[in-house]
């Protein structure tokens, strides 16, 4: 099933954020996809939490139906837009939820704007930055696909993030994601590519998070693999770990049930 909720637009310093606002409550959870992905990617926890609380997931600027806006790409601006869309829907105060690049945005937002969020989800992330090796394949990748297209680099994409029991046995979940990327303008690739190469280390910041954090990792995520998720647990007080079997680096989607297992169970033990 699928939240069936209809998409909203809200204008935001010159830029069109395409979101679904569900359910009902006074925090809401708010979900932030990964690279190259959209809040489609959410939709499992959207349906699964939205009799119980409100649920909010929105496409980053430049992704799914959001407009990119003309300002260069960085974990900073996606921050900031991230509490510009707060303001604009009235949250005085958020638990964020963010996979991935989701994860860096809110490691980001909570390290900047502490005063806005209760509680914290890290899905399959990390606060490190990326190794002169990691740079150079995000820079080739931008090479990739401005000369060849997105073929290629989605295909290879695709082979990674997934579980090999998801690529085997859950088309529907690759075959969503595949068109997902190949429906994202190269541009917006291109430009979140070299933000991504270029964003700073959080893992300075960990030791002052003072929020209630629950920190998921599928167990064969190969892209951030759970030894991240397990620094990220020792070094953040009050966080919890759960790490999810036959998933890969798109916990959330790979298997759904568990996942949102243990986001219930965390909110509902936490007060949230």
């Amino acid at each position: 099933m699928r939240a069936q909720v209809q998409e909203s637009i809200i204008e935001i310093d010159g830029l069109s954020i395409s979101y679904k606002d569900c359910g009902a409550g006074e925090t809401p959870v708010i979900f932030i996809h990964g690279f190259p992905f959209d809040k489609s990617s959410w939709y499992d926890q959207l349906e699964h939490l939205q009799d119980k609380r409100r649920v909010i997931a929105y496409d980053i600027r430049g992704f799914g139906k959001s407009t990119a806006g003309d300002m260069k790409a960085s974990m900073d601006i996606f921050a900031r837009d991230l509490i510009g869309f707060m303001d604009a829907l009235h949250i005085r105060q958020a638990v964020i939820c963010g996979l991935s690049m989701g994860g860096y945005i809110a490691l980001n937002a909570v390290q900047n704007y502490p005063e806005r969020f209760r509680g914290l989800v890290l899905c399959d992330t990390q606060s490190v930055a990326d190794t002169p090796e990691g740079k150079e394949k995000r820079y080739k990748n931008i090479e990739l696909i401005e000369h060849n297209g997105l073929n290629e680099f989605t295909d290879a994409f695709i082979s990674k993030v997934f579980a090999k029991h998801t690529l085997d046995h859950k088309k529907e979940v690759t075959d969503r994601i595949r068109a997902t990327i190949l429906n994202t303008p190269v541009p917006t690739l291109a430009r979140t590519l070299s933000a991504l190469a270029q964003r700073v280390e959080t893992s300075s910041v960990l030791e002052h998070i003072d929020i209630p954090t629950l920190i998921i990792c599928g167990a064969e995520d190969e892209v951030t693999p759970p030894e991240q998720s397990r620094f990220l647990h020792q070094h953040i007080k009050h966080s919890e770990y759960k790490e999810i079997p036959v998933a890969g680096h798109l916990s959330n989607l790979e298997q759904p049930a568990i996942f949102n297992r243990y986001l219930e169970e965390w909110l509902d033990s936490r007060g949230l």
